[in-house]
């Protein structure tokens, strides 16, 4: 694994109270461990070395201090709408990379669809290309799931799914 492979690793984030409150990328969590802004709770078997030190590459941090997290609400950004559709294209269920994905207006833009939550979804070229300028139901194509606003609850559940594939995550995301 290249050196800028591990700093895009996901962390899990939590708060001073052990609350898990987001996920950054490994690069981020280092540069919060070194200002002192959090600490390291879990730490991978890789290194990663500056000129001066070399320090394992965290995979769950903590804030030093307690952050009230007001209800948060994330921006509309083709990332985002990835996420939560778990990078599968909602009309074959393929799970492909972001880069062979699109974003599809369920109801298109030139029939009024607006850019919403809930009429965007991830969706591969071939399928996108297929449905072209028409709704699901016109090009006899079905959502595997509706779209909805990503929330702290889709966020969780996010957490935990990851956590399946890092087993030091699972101990502070309440199953």
């Amino acid at each position: 694994m290249f050196n800028g492979d591990r700093l895009h690793r996901p962390v899990l984030v939590l708060n001073a109270s052990y609350e898990p409150i987001n996920i950054c990328a490994a690069r981020r969590a280092i540069v919060l461990v070194l200002k002192g802004i959090a600490t390291a709770e879990e730490h991978t078997h890789v290194l990663v070395r500056s000129a001066a030190q070399a320090m394992p590459l965290p995979s769950v941090i903590r804030l030093t201090g307690y952050r009230r997290i007001p209800h948060q609400s994330r921006a509309l950004s083709r990332k985002n709408i990835l996420i939560r559709d778990r990078y599968t294209c909602q009309y074959c269920g393929r799970t492909l990379p972001a880069s062979e994905l699109t974003l599809d207006h369920v109801i298109p833009r030139s029939r009024a669809g607006e850019t919403t939550w809930e009429n965007l979804v991830a969706c591969c070229h071939e399928c996108n290309n297929r449905k072209g300028n028409r709704t699901p139901e016109e090009a006899n194509m079905r959502l595997v799931r509706q779209p909805k606003p990503f929330t702290l609850h889709t966020s969780r559940h996010l957490m935990r799914m990851l956590a399946k594939s890092d087993e030091r995550w699972q101990k502070y995301l309440f199953y």
